[in-house]
């Protein structure tokens, strides 16, 4: 139960627990075991991989805000910062999908660093969901908006003129096309940003417009189906056909966060 994939379920049983009152604590209470056991080790290296940041950093906020326990506070900012010494690149401003694709060890096929959309898609929307839940004055909250912010610029300098971002974030030859599970991340996490007076409106909402109209008229479909959502991977791969036909419930997931901020931001 260590790894992030299995802990992120653990949000959405946080949030039924505080809709219905708090009147069960056995709704959090496997939660509260797991990431407390957790907590309780010496290790910080548990969140390795970009996807890791979205399906676990809103678990410490929540657990935060329901126990008042500033441990889990502190243990995000610790296992965050060891995965910015291994993901982060301070030039580019985004991450690595996880160590193995730092440059130059890894490039992509045109010889540039090889950032995945998809894998930045969870940080970026991982950081709005922390820093909503986070109270004004907690200690790191200003430290996440500056890299959230910082992420935020980056990638708008990477959108394609048809409002999605390329599998391959900073080479859109490596894997060219339209990618639906990156652009809906992306769009939920600006147009959060804007809704909540963290993102300049001027400068984001053509971005949100442009991405908005990608995934509403190409991504979905007159059946209801989300298409151009790139498989289960980690990584942009040259030659991997994703298309119309190309579906998968994280994609729609993404897709309807996006929409659950647009909705905000219409009303």
């Amino acid at each position: 139960m260590l790894f992030g994939d299995w802990q992120i379920c653990f949000q959405t049983y946080i949030d039924i627990y505080n809709l219905e009152g708090q009147k069960d604590p056995e709704k959090i209470q496997r939660a509260r075991e797991v990431m407390e056991y957790q907590m309780s080790t010496d290790a910080n290296d548990y969140w390795w991989w970009a996807d890791g940041l979205y399906m676990v950093m809103p678990v410490m906020t929540k657990l935060y805000n329901v126990t008042g326990n500033e441990l889990y506070l502190e243990k995000l900012h610790e296992y965050l910062s060891y995965s910015n010494s291994i993901m982060y690149d301070e030039e580019a401003q985004i991450y690595f999908r996880d160590a193995k694709y730092v440059y130059p060890k890894h490039k992509s096929a045109n010889g540039k660093k090889d950032f995945w959309a998809r894998g930045n898609g969870w940080v970026f929307a991982g950081l709005a969901k922390v820093i909503q839940d986070l109270p004004k004055d907690a200690k790191y909250r200003e430290e996440y908006i500056t890299r959230y912010k910082a992420m935020a610029k980056s990638l708008k300098e990477a959108q394609q003129p048809e409002g999605y971002w390329t599998r391959s974030i900073l080479d859109p030859a490596h894997a060219p096309g339209p990618e639906t599970s990156g652009t809906a991340f992306f769009t939920y996490g600006y147009l959060w940003g804007v809704n909540n007076g963290i993102l300049d409106k001027k400068t984001y909402i053509p971005i949100i417009e442009k991405s908005w109209k990608y995934l509403t008229e190409v991504a979905l479909q007159d059946d209801g189906r989300v298409g151009y959502v790139q498989p289960i991977g980690e990584r942009a791969i040259p030659g991997q056909i994703v298309d119309v036909n190309s579906t998968a419930d994280f994609g729609v997931g993404a897709f309807l966060l996006a929409a659950s901020e647009m909705y905000r931001f219409l009303k």
